[in-house]
């Protein structure tokens, strides 16, 4: 405190040693925003060991042991790897039609269920982001559903999709309409029945998160285009849109790769019914590994899975980077 208020601060000159010296550390941390020093102090290590312990524990590790047991004839019923299978497990997928059929179910509801995902929750948010009062309101609205365990969102649409008694049935016989034998009930329609059901659960978190991104334009680029006579459809299309490409690539790549891992929904509607009509590949899969105790079998299933997963993930990657360079380049 003493030497604080009597040494006098002294300036060094500009290109003195003494200036030099001291720079360094500032234009080390500079560079990028990251001091040199940090994380490597043991703090940081302390700090992040728990988090590295269980991404080990539960990622890394069941990853690693995943592409081991698919070689192997790895079963529930004894202990260790089991024998040597080769590349067999995965002639075996590529062989089995409800690998196919689970496959293109996976298929068929990442399509009923990413567009209306990724354009309803866009509007909303737009419309949302226009009020003057209230928005708090919509946002609550919207993301309520998404809190909601899968069981609760299962039960309720369920209900509503229950033959004769369901609201889905009341509503088709105050309009005059017969009810049939249920949405959920028939192959064509089962599908359908569980995008529904994912659409009104899931919008929220895509309608905050374009919610987040409109929030971030400034004010000012609308009062210009306003200016210049621009309508509200331009302003949504030259300012709103090209300014959420990020945010919206990011939507996208996240439903994708939801829908590719859909699960719960599908289990506690139809199970995988009628037939296996809405039989997805994490229902093949579970079905492979826990009731036929097949965990190398599963397990190639699993590895075909993320295989296709992370090349989605790629391909957004190279996209965005594509898009990124031409946007320097105008």
């Amino acid at each position: 405190m003493t030497s604080a208020t009597t040494t006098p601060n002294v300036p060094s000159a500009p290109n003195s040693p003494a200036a030099a010296s001291a720079a360094a550390p500032a234009r080390r941390a500079g560079r990028g925003g990251r001091p040199s020093d940090r994380g490597t102090g043991p703090g940081a290590w302390l700090f992040l060991a728990p988090f590295g312990l269980f991404y080990l524990a539960f990622l890394l590790g069941p990853t690693i042991w995943m592409f081991v047991a698919s070689f192997f004839n790895t079963s529930l019923v004894h202990r260790g790897l089991g024998s040597f299978a080769g590349l067999d497990n995965y002639v075996e997928m590529f062989s089995r039609a409800d690998f196919w059929s689970s496959l293109w179910h996976t298929l068929q509801f990442t399509l009923y269920t990413v567009p209306p995902l990724v354009i309803l929750a866009f509007v909303f948010a737009v419309l949302t982001n226009r009020l003057q009062r209230g928005q708090w309101f919509f946002r609550l609205a919207f993301f309520l559903p998404f809190i909601l365990p899968s069981a609760t969102i299962s039960l309720i649409w369920v209900f509503i999709f229950t033959p004769a008694t369901g609201l889905f049935a009341s509503v088709q016989s105050l309009l005059g309409f017969t009810p049939g034998s249920g949405i959920l009930a028939d192959p064509k329609s089962a599908m359908v029945g569980v995008a529904i059901a994912t659409v009104w659960w899931t919008i929220g978190f895509n309608f905050i998160l374009y919610l987040a991104g409109l929030q971030d334009i400034p004010r000012e680029l609308y009062e210009a285009a306003a200016v210049d006579g621009a309508s509200t459809w331009q302003q949504i299309r030259h300012v709103t849109i090209p300014l959420l490409r990020r945010t919206t690539t990011l939507v996208i790549l996240l439903q994708i790769i939801a829908s590719l891992k859909i699960f719960d929904q599908v289990y506690l509607m139809t199970n995988g019914g009628p037939g296996i009509s809405t039989q997805v590949s994490l229902g093949l899969i579970t079905g492979t590994a826990f009731t036929d105790n097949r965990i190398g079998a599963a397990s190639a299933a699993s590895v075909l899975l993320f295989i296709i997963i992370v090349a989605i993930a790629v391909i957004r990657e190279i996209v965005e980077r594509v898009a990124a360079r031409r946007d320097q380049e105008a």
